[in-house]
């Protein structure tokens, strides 16, 4: 009897022993689900604390400037700077494209504020001693290679030197004694001697163009190598053609001069860069064989490619205006004729 009552309570013993441990185990596995959980919960709290830093880190990016720089090649100063993303970096792709474009066109061509980068070449001409006297070189802004340079520079900002290309006159200081040498071309007008505001103008405006220099490769124009004919730098009224008209006009009579100069260089392989008819005949040259110039509009262009360096002579007799062609005689077999 005894034996059987110690079995019966030791067996309830082991049972609540049981229970307990099932309980442990319970209180275990819900600890570790709710330590998973929390540790779920902490690293999405972590990923989004991340995001969101690194959202207010390229938000902070976005907003600093980038500044590009144009650098003068000359002087090496900057001459713009510029914050790449208030032109619309990063933003509008076309508009900054657009921007850039503008930019470099202004600088390439200049504003009515500021004169840009290109030159026109003035060609170098010989004193009445056959000295040379310097004229300037031909002077480009390549604006394809300055907008391609920008926008290399425009994600991380940086200097950007403007590309100049820069073109010398196409002969050698020692050929500047022969090219007067032989004649290759020539041509003449006439104009009446008796009106004085346009004998001074024809005289002034030959006297421009007379021993002028014209290398191999070289464009001349003729705007650029008279310069303003008006009545500061001595030019007087005189009848010219306007709309098929003749009206008095200070320069009246430069055409004359642009079109002896047109005759006479036709005569050699140049190419036409620009040149203007009249708006009517005029009686000095054939019709359609005129070259009307006005200073600041129509120009007269011609580039020589002829293969050799020339010479432009002119002279003005009474009445009479005489425009030549000249190159040193080692050339004078050489040089290109018109076809």
């Amino acid at each position: 009897m005894l034996t059987r009552l110690l079995t019966i309570i030791l067996a309830g013993s082991l049972i609540g022993l049981s229970g307990c441990s099932e309980q442990t185990t319970k209180e275990i596995e819900v600890k570790a689900k709710a330590s998973e959980q929390q540790q779920v919960i902490e690293k999405e709290k972590k990923e989004m604390e991340e995001k969101k830093k690194e959202e207010e880190r390229r938000k902070a990016e976005e907003a600093k400037p980038v500044y590009v720089n144009i650098i003068d090649p000359n002087t090496k100063s900057i001459i713009k700077t510029f914050n790449t993303k208030d032109l619309g970096f990063g933003k509008d792709a076309e508009r900054y494209k657009a921007e850039i474009a503008k930019l470099t066109r202004e600088l390439a061509r200049g504003t009515k504020e500021t004169p840009g980068y290109d030159n026109r070449m003035i060609l170098d001409r010989l004193d009445a001693n056959g000295q040379v006297i310097q004229g300037t070189p031909q002077t480009i802004l390549n604006e394809t290679d300055l907008s391609e340079k920008i926008m290399q520079a425009s994600a991380k900002g940086g200097d950007v030197e403007i590309p100049l290309y820069v073109t010398a006159s196409g002969y050698k200081p020692e050929e500047a004694a022969q090219l007067g040498e032989a004649l290759v071309a020539s041509y003449t007008t006439y104009f009446s001697n008796g009106v004085a505001g346009r004998t001074k103008n024809i005289t002034l405006s030959a006297e421009a163009i007379n021993n002028v220099i014209v290398g191999v490769g070289d464009s001349f124009s003729f705007n650029t190598t008279v310069g303003p004919s008006d009545a500061e730098h001595g030019y007087q009224p005189a009848p010219e053609l306007l709309d098929g008209k003749l009206v008095d006009g200070i320069g009246g009579g430069i055409c004359q001069t642009s079109s002896t100069l047109y005759n006479a260089i036709d005569q050699v392989a140049v190419s036409y860069i620009e040149k203007n008819n009249h708006s009517a005949h005029v009686g000095y040259v054939p019709t359609g064989r005129d070259a009307t110039v006005s200073y600041g509009g129509k120009d007269f262009r011609f580039k020589n490619t002829t293969g050799v360096p020339v010479l432009l002579k002119s002279i003005v007799k009474k009445g009479s205006l005489t425009v030549e062609v000249r190159t040193a005689k080692a050339y004078q077999s050489l040089i290109k004729k018109s076809k």
